[in-house]
């Protein structure tokens, strides 16, 4: 038995879905907030329980008979997560599972200046110290590209703060990734990356895009707090901006430029580079 929670958010769900290609829905179960969101994988034969990080006794009926519990790490800023995230671990080691996998972040180091990082970080230590084998997940940066460098195909410019190198990663790869791990007869002890491979910067990308358009596409550094004020007036809240921002301080000190081949492995391809995912952007 596999149990996935947050299955019914974007990396839960991917993972769900890449699971059933797998396995038999018999062996997975879901643990979500909402039982009826996820009515169709209970048609599929999913087991699907009703609970919430916030809530130790139905996690651990959740988990209950899970050989494997996957962990999807949470989101809301005004939440205690490490709390909220030692209650998930606790529930696990209780329910008698064989190994947990959380969904950690690429770069998760000391001294990383990407607000979620010390979550991330926090939690793995609770990991380390709980009596369950684990694996956390340390997953590559898998926003939509569009977000990232902003509306350059209206404007012919990648106007951002000062980067550096990042393995821009596939969302629904990093879910097919996880899924052929949780499926598979490999494990991993401890943190491993899951990762496009190549990390690139806004140069690589903005050379990128002009070659797949025929246009110029210019690459713009503005100064952090330009930047910062010029989210503010297109409506995004500072607090938004500052924690992207912070993303691109990490960047740019090199946190996130490590690559590895364990996300082509479990694939048994290569993933997707930013060129496909750019003409992608551009052909839709």
């Amino acid at each position: 038995m596999i149990v996935v929670t947050g299955a019914t958010g974007g990396l839960g769900a991917a993972t769900v879905e890449h699971l059933l290609a797998r396995v038999p829905g018999d062996r997975i179960g879901v643990s979500v907030r909402d039982p009826a969101k996820a009515r169709h994988l209970a048609d599929r034969g999913v087991r699907v329980w009703q609970a919430s990080y916030e809530d130790p006794a139905a996690l651990r009926a959740s988990f209950a008979g899970a050989e494997q519990v996957l962990l999807v790490s949470g989101n809301d800023p005004s939440a205690d997560l490490v709390a909220l995230h030692r209650n998930a671990v606790e529930a696990a080691v209780a329910a008698g599972a064989g190994r947990i996998l959380y969904t950690s972040q690429h770069g998760a180091a000391p001294g990383n200046p990407y607000t979620p990082t010390g979550i991330h970080i926090a939690t793995e230590a609770v990991l380390s110290a709980s009596p369950v084998a684990w694996t956390a997940l340390r997953n590559g940066a898998y926003g939509p590209l569009d977000q990232v460098l902003g509306p350059w195909q209206e404007t012919g410019r990648i106007a951002q703060p000062a980067d550096g190198p990042v393995p821009y990663t596939d969302r629904d790869e990093v879910a097919e990734a996880t899924a052929a791990l949780l499926a598979g007869e490999r494990s991993f002890d401890g943190p491993v990356d899951l990762t496009a491979p190549r990390a690139l910067t806004f140069d690589d990308l903005a050379a990128t895009a002009s070659q797949l358009t025929g246009r110029t596409i210019t690459r713009v550094v503005v100064d952090d707090e330009q930047w910062v004020a010029d989210q503010a007036a297109q409506g995004l809240p500072e607090q938004a901006a500052r924690l992207v921002l912070a993303f691109h301080r990490a960047a740019r000190a090199g946190y996130f430029a490590k690559t590895t081949p364990l996300m082509a492995e479990l694939l048994g391809r290569e993933p997707a580079g930013a060129a496909a995912r750019l003409a992608q952007d551009i052909t839709t």
